[in-house]
């Protein structure tokens, strides 16, 4: 039986360059058995459109928490399903709001709904990364038993190098087996 087989996979993409890396993940989560059901923010939609991620999961992917549903709001379905959270690429703007409870979108509410396990791949220039206040956020939501995967050192979208390249899609995958086995 595969590892992903039953698993319910919350994919919730934001605005950063890096998310043409999350079609890969999408991909390998959906051919390793995984259910993904993909959130987007305005943001991540500028960079890549929700056909593209649809199309890679058979799935509808949620970018309004004011669309209309049956029986619960979208955010406490997709919170209540999930066997895990991936938040890929994690913006310094998404971390921060979920570090201070913000719920203003449909992807931080699903995140503030959740019992599920999260997991954080963040992702932005080096120093945003590096920045105190990220910093700091990035160590709140650890404390509070969020999952965190890089990010790595490397050439950055804005031509630079140093430590903010998101983790590679196989990175994130191995991390996504490991936190659903523990």
């Amino acid at each position: 039986m595969n590892t992903l087989s039953n698993k319910n996979i919350v994919l919730g993409i934001t605005g950063g360059i890096a998310v043409y890396k999350i079609a890969e993940l999408a991909s390998l989560l959906t051919k390793n058995d995984g259910n993904v059901d993909v959130i987007m923010t305005d943001a991540a939609q500028r960079f890549v459109t929700p056909l593209t991620f649809s199309t890679l999961t058979n799935n509808q992917v949620n970018t309004d928490i004011f669309k209309e549903y049956i029986v619960k709001p979208g955010h406490i379905s997709l919170a209540d399903k999930a066997d895990i959270m991936v938040i890929a690429p994690a913006t310094a703007n998404t971390i921060a709001k979920i570090a201070c409870g913000i719920a203003d979108n449909l992807l931080t509410s699903t995140i503030l709904a959740t019992k599920a396990p999260i997991l954080i791949a963040p992702a932005m220039n080096d120093n945003m990364y590096s920045n105190p206040v990220t910093q700091e956020n990035l160590e709140k939501l650890t404390k509070l038993g969020m999952h965190m995967i890089g990010p790595n050192a490397g050439r950055l979208a804005c031509g630079r190098s140093g430590k903010g390249r998101m983790s590679e899609a196989g990175e994130i995958y191995e991390a996504i087996l490991a936190i659903l086995s523990s």
